[in-house]
């Protein structure tokens, strides 16, 4: 069994029997388990629905109930789509969480009876893997086994550390293992984000063997000896013993006890809307690492004393035997087996249209629960939309819907039932789908906003514009029905190209040729054309005019040596900014030389057409660390010494290193 997987299945099945004979000499026989899964194949996705309410009626549970289950479906969708997965089926749908509902854009408590212009509700939803639970499933058979129970470590983990009362605290619990960190988030009274880092304490562990040339369990035994040695007696692989003092074993492990505070505040960051969180618990036999939870305050920005180990003693209602440790590394087995029994997934198997679905109950599970491991989609909850059509309007292409369908019919048991009703082991759920939507229908009228004459200015000129409609190239009145694929025209109406053509004026549309030499090579730069202004807002020739709009124009402008570059994918120069000895510095570093028809300029000159531009080469080297004197007025400290080391994110480099942006550069004096 490997990350939570299992990779032999009768070779699992064989260790689960040696274990339940010798609890049956103890206890009797047993016939029912509750299983862990690893955290690893617990999988997170966040979605989102948002639908238009201008002309619905107030908003009923119903709706509701179907707007969440269309969200989490796009949830579904979205994680099978990241990890390129075809099959609908591949993921169950254990269960989702309500993130927060927005009525007009806004965030609010509820959307029941509302109105507005639209309501939108963001969820996380969490799935399982098919083939871990199948796998599972097949090697407790093998056993004479059934699985009463399904307990997800991560979860169980925060349930009994983080009660829902604190909740509504910004939290992260984060559990350091030896192969993987996983990480939860809490906020507004729910669990929000859920996340993993494949580093934790092997490789802290193999810095240490790295660094003494150890055997790998060797290393792990100076590990754990650190906090509680002065001195911790090592043999490398060469067979040489020595004692090495505890201090210097941590200021080895430094640089690979910062790589793992950073990889875990960064998930933390990425999982909580890159906010550093209120406080962040650490359990996990990683956890114990000297030093560590001091690097993750500093990575957060938050105070040590809110980036704290947690063990046994941080576990309300729990009693234990004398003899047993506070470790934070019990944490979170002594929750699996809590969780198993306070708050287990419980295995339901339910009908679905005859279609046989097993579920596993992350809360009281719903008829949407059993639609979603159907792989129903939220869409077929509704009858099928009318036909829709397509037609063209002054060359913009136009879809007009049809009529929204009848919702679908829920029976459960054979009783009218909503998607929010409690299911149990055994119900029979029967979905009817709902009738079908009117075909589109629409007017000539509908489609245009104003269809009398208007009188504009176009820079200055007064000009009046008369509507005529032509369909298919055949003029028709205005209340003419529109039919699927028609080419509708609207001449010499509403926009600003027919109010150019009235005006004789339709040259200022036309873009204007623009060649240039570079490097004795002739080349074109992008077209200029005249902008149009109506007031402050610019505006293209297919802009609808209105009644007494004021167009002005403006006569294209030349582009600038800068520009013609960047259109040529020409680099002028490099610029990056660095953080030095403490401080922002932008390093600037020529690429080229400029000449514009022979003579020397900038960035800034205007490039007029049939110019001749030159760009010479004046160097290629990446910008390094001996560049940064150039940008700084660097003193040698009054108490140096001679020697001395150039540091860049924390490793050494030379003066002609290439240094990058958002680089760390110090000169550290010994």
């Amino acid at each position: 069994m490997i990350d939570g997987q299992i990779h032999n299945i009768i070779s699992v099945a064989n260790v689960i029997s040696e274990i339940k004979e010798i609890l049956e000499e103890k206890h009797g026989p047993l016939k029912r388990v509750s299983v862990a899964a690893a955290g690893r194949a617990l999988k997170t996705s966040k979605g989102s629905m948002s639908i238009d309410i201008s002309e619905s009626a107030l908003i009923a549970d119903e709706d509701v109930n179907r707007l969440e289950l269309a969200a989490v479906q796009q949830a579904q969708q979205k994680l099978l789509s990241s990890d390129s997965i075809s099959k609908d089926d591949y993921y169950y749908c254990v269960g989702y969480s309500v993130l927060y509902y927005k009525l007009d854009g806004e965030e609010i408590g509820n959307l029941i009876d509302q109105s507005g212009r639209s309501a939108s509700v963001d969820v996380i939803a969490t799935f399982l893997p098919r083939v871990v639970v199948e796998s599972l499933l097949s090697a407790l058979k093998r056993a004479d086994l059934d699985m009463e129970a399904l307990t997800l470590e991560p979860i169980a983990a925060i349930n009994v550390l983080i009660p829902p009362s604190m909740r509504r605290l910004n939290v992260a619990l984060v559990d350091i293992g030896a192969g993987t960190s996983d990480i939860a988030i809490t906020d507004n009274n729910t669990v929000v984000a859920y996340g993993m880092v494949p580093i934790a304490g092997d490789k802290i562990t193999e810095s240490l063997s790295n660094h003494y040339l150890l055997d790998f369990p060797l290393a792990e035994t100076a590990k754990r000896a650190i906090s509680t040695k002065d001195e911790v007696l090592i043999t490398d692989i060469l067979g040489f013993e020595q004692y090495i003092p505890s201090d210097e074993m941590i200021s080895v492990l430094k640089p690979a006890i910062q790589r793992l505070a950073q990889s875990i505040s960064s998930e933390i960051l990425k999982l909580n809307n890159s906010l550093s969180p209120k406080a962040v618990m650490v359990v996990g036999g990683g956890s114990l690492t000297p030093g560590l939870t001091r690097e993750i305050s500093i990575c957060l920005g938050l105070p040590e004393n809110r980036v704290a180990i947690r063990g046994l003693d941080a576990l309300t209602g729990v009693t234990f035997e004398q003899g047993i440790p506070s470790s934070p590394e019990l944490v979170t087995p002594i929750g699996i087996a809590i969780a198993a029994k306070r708050a287990p997934i419980h295995y339901m198997t339910v009908f679905v249209n005859d279609k046989t679905i097993r579920l596993f109950e992350l809360k009281e599970m719903t008829i949407s629960d059993a639609l979603l491991a159907a792989t129903i989609k939220a869409k077929q909850l509704y009858g099928k939309p009318g036909l829709g059509m397509t037609v063209c309007v002054n060359g913009n292409d136009m879809i007009i819907p049809g009529e929204h369908g009848s919702p679908s019919i829920l029976l459960l048991n054979n009783l009218p039932a909503s998607s929010k009703d409690f299911i149990k082991d055994g119900d029979s759920i029967e979905l009817i789908l709902g009738s079908d939507g009117k075909d589109a229908s629409i007017l000539v009228r509908d489609l245009l906003e104003d269809v009398v004459p208007i009188h504009a200015t176009i820079d200055g000129d007064p000009v009046h514009l008369e509507p005529t409609v032509t369909i298919n190239g055949e003029q028709k009145p205005i209340d003419s029905s529109i039919q699927d694929r028609d080419t509708i025209t609207v001449t010499h109406v509403h926009t600003l190209s027919a109010a150019l053509q009235a005006l004789n004026k339709s040259q200022l549309l036309n873009t204007k040729a623009f060649t240039v030499s570079i490097d004795n090579k002739e080349v074109s730069v992008k077209n200029r054309t005249t902008s149009f202004f109506l007031g402050n807002m610019t505006i293209s020739p297919s802009h609808i005019l209105k009644e007494a709009d004021e167009v002005t124009l403006q006569e294209p402008s030349l582009p600038t040596v800068e520009e013609v570059a960047a259109e040529l994918n020409i680099k002028i120069s490099d610029t990056i900014t660095v953080t030095f000895n403490g401080a922002k510095i932008r390093i600037h570093k020529p690429r080229v030389v400029i000449s514009v028809n022979g003579q020397p300029t900038d960035i800034t000159t205007s490039v007029c057409p049939g110019d001749h531009l030159e760009f010479a080469t004046v160097s290629d080297d990446l910008i390094s660390f001996s560049d940064v004197f150039s940008f700084v007025d660097y003193t040698l400290p009054a108490t140096r010494t001679s020697n001395y080391q150039l540091l860049r994110n924390g490793s050494a480099i030379d003066f002609n290193n290439p240094i990058f942006g958002g680089d760390i550069l110090e000169i550290r004096f010994n």
